[in-house]
């Protein structure tokens, strides 16, 4: 078993409490589909926010999903200019069985521009 991280991206319609919370929601379960992860084999989660995203912490979606006992932080974003907005960020360190290469980051919505590479 290797511990490996997980990105992920999505964004969000609109700074609205609902909005933050099931964009995330969204995103935490297509990780978990695109690498075939159970609430046990995440470590620790990372969630960042470009700063026009206020309403929420992403991280309590997460925690909604069942993540009560895993280490979850949320951080903001650099206020770059022309920075993408309304955007929620994942860094998840995950156990898997999983190479490096096999990993599969997700990229939602509008964020796809931030990695056309590899964007679903």
């Amino acid at each position: 078993m290797a511990v490996r991280a997980v990105r992920g991206a999505v964004q969000v319609d609109a700074d609205k409490r609902e909005l933050v919370l099931a964009a995330t929601t969204e995103l935490v379960e297509a990780l978990f589909e695109a690498n075939a992860l159970t609430s046990e084999d995440v470590i620790s989660m990372v969630f960042t926010a470009t700063p026009d995203l206020t309403s929420e912490f992403p991280a309590l979606a997460a925690r909604g999903l069942g993540l009560a006992d895993t280490p979850l932080l949320c951080a903001a974003e650099i206020a770059k200019p022309d920075a993408l907005p309304r955007v929620v960020r994942i860094l998840a360190h995950v156990e898997t069985m999983r190479s490096k290469q096999e990993v599969r980051h997700v990229y939602l919505g509008g964020a796809a521009v931030l990695r056309r590479d590899i964007a679903q």
